[in-house]
């Protein structure tokens, strides 16, 4: 009989055993530690921060395998689905956009980051939008005058850009480590002295819902067509250009230079390319590197 209970004993004491083994298994997979050398940037705007379309064959590829983009719709052509990972070759923000400033921010990055660091870009826009869309609680009243083709952006993006982008960006935080927002929009804000205030509170919302710290995580943010190349909202450069008044962990990039296209509003792929590399020459010393060559 005690023979017996000894084998039963025994017995749970090896099921115990192995079901914590089990248990602290699954926690294991579960708790698996984003990659710490894996940067994540989310971007975010309107059209130019979608890329205009109309992409040149020097920037369709192939790119260093360290740049990658995260996929947050499906890009059915090209064979990518929504939630995965991707070469970053563009376009990087929905199918039937272009270049954008991200792509060269990104390939600047990785050619000037040490071999071991990764590169991701997150990228949810909306052409023509204002800065009200990406409001978290008020987005809907604005949403609702929108016109049709914008509509159809939107629900692209589950109806709420704000939300499939902090979604997003909570998978992409799976994996790596966001390490900046860049932001190109105010087209469509042009002449609102609110917008400073009005980015300050997205900017906050992202930190909060991502449970992230302002200084860690940067706000990059590029002016508009300049005057330089008869800027439409040329002269909401001005309001831009006070962000960091508003926000002391942003930046501002200068858009002085980029060349523009025939309607002045949207950039051409050489003015892409300089305002994105430009966007990786701020964001380079804030993580602590050197800009030792330019793509």
């Amino acid at each position: 009989m005690q023979m017996i209970s000894r084998f039963l004993i025994h017995t749970a004491g090896l099921l115990l055993l192995s079901g914590c083994a089990h248990v602290q298994s699954q926690q294991g997979q579960k708790m698996k530690a984003p990659d710490k050398h894996f940067y994540v940037f989310l971007c975010f705007g309107q059209s130019n921060m979608e890329g205009f379309p109309g992409i040149e064959p020097q920037d369709k590829g192939p790119v260093d395998e360290r740049l990658q983009m995260f996929a947050s719709v499906d890009f059915p052509s090209l064979g990518r689905t929504n939630g995965n990972w991707y070469p970053a070759v563009p376009p990087l923000c929905r199918p039937g956009s272009g270049l954008c400033p991200a792509d060269y921010f990104g390939r600047t990055l990785v050619s000037n980051l040490p071999p071991n660091i990764k590169v991701g870009i997150v990228n949810v826009s909306v052409a023509g939008c204002k800065i009200e869309l990406f409001e978290k609680t008020n987005y809907q009243a604005y949403a609702s005058t929108a016109a049709s083709w914008m509509k159809n952006i939107i629900k692209t993006y589950d109806g709420n850009p704000y939300q499939h982008l902090v979604d997003t960006a909570r998978l992409a935080q799976k994996d790596g480590v966001i390490k900046g927002i860049l932001l190109h929009q105010g087209e469509s804000n042009t002449g609102d002295k609110q917008w400073p205030n009005k980015v300050k509170g997205v900017y906050e919302n992202l930190l909060i819902d991502l449970d992230l710290k302002a200084k860690n995580v940067p706000l990059i943010a590029g002016e508009l067509v300049p005057a330089d190349q008869k800027g439409v909202c040329a002269s909401m450069n001005q309001i831009i250009d006070n962000l960091p008044n508003t926000i002391p962990t942003a930046h501002v990039v200068s858009s002085a230079g980029c060349i523009s296209r025939p309607d002045h509003l949207h950039f051409t792929a050489a003015g892409y390319r300089e305002l994105g590399t430009r966007y990786a020459q701020t964001m380079l010393p804030l993580l602590g590197y050197k800009v030792s060559k330019s793509q």
